[in-house]
């Protein structure tokens, strides 16, 4: 076989990679105290009465158990949600006006992870490690490596 038939790296693309290894390392160190607040806050979380976890680390707290059916991933869905950060800044709320509607995998995964264990006419408090969230990205009012908690209240399954 001709050896230029194989695929190669080039040299531009490892230093993209390094870069952003860099990048991640950098940014790790400096939210480090941001990691270990949501961590503790997750620990304190889990041992309050009646909360369960659905895997991953994320955990969540019934308010109100509905009876209808449970979404599928690719379902549109349509919430009434608030998410906070760990000190209780709200960040995204549609509380005050419209359910949002939006196919349950186009969320974080701890959200998703919700939207797809619990039956509709359910609201939660749902809490989510930030590797479930937005792991390092920034994403301005939430830091890299936040853990969440949303409410989030499941209206309806579109169909």
């Amino acid at each position: 076989r001709d050896l230029h038939s194989f695929p190669t790296r080039r040299s531009s693309d490892l230093l993209v990679t390094r870069m952003d290894a860099i990048r991640e390392a950098a940014r790790a160190k400096a939210y480090a105290d941001n990691k270990k607040a949501g961590e503790d806050y997750l620990a304190e979380i889990a041992k309050k009465e009646g909360v369960k976890e659905l895997g991953n680390g994320v955990l969540y707290e019934v308010i109100t158990e509905g009876n209808g059916e449970v979404a599928a991933d690719t379902a549109r869905v349509k919430v009434h949600y608030e998410g906070k950060l760990i000190d209780g800044t709200v960040f995204d709320s549609n509380l005050e006006s419209e359910p949002t509607t939006f196919r349950a995998n186009q969320v974080i995964p701890g959200f998703k992870a919700a939207l797809t264990s619990m039956p509709v006419g359910s609201k939660w408090i749902v809490y989510i490690p930030q590797d479930q969230a937005y792991g390092t990205q920034d994403m301005g009012n939430i830091k890299p490596f936040s853990a969440l908690t949303f409410t989030i209240e499941l209206l309806e399954i579109e169909k």
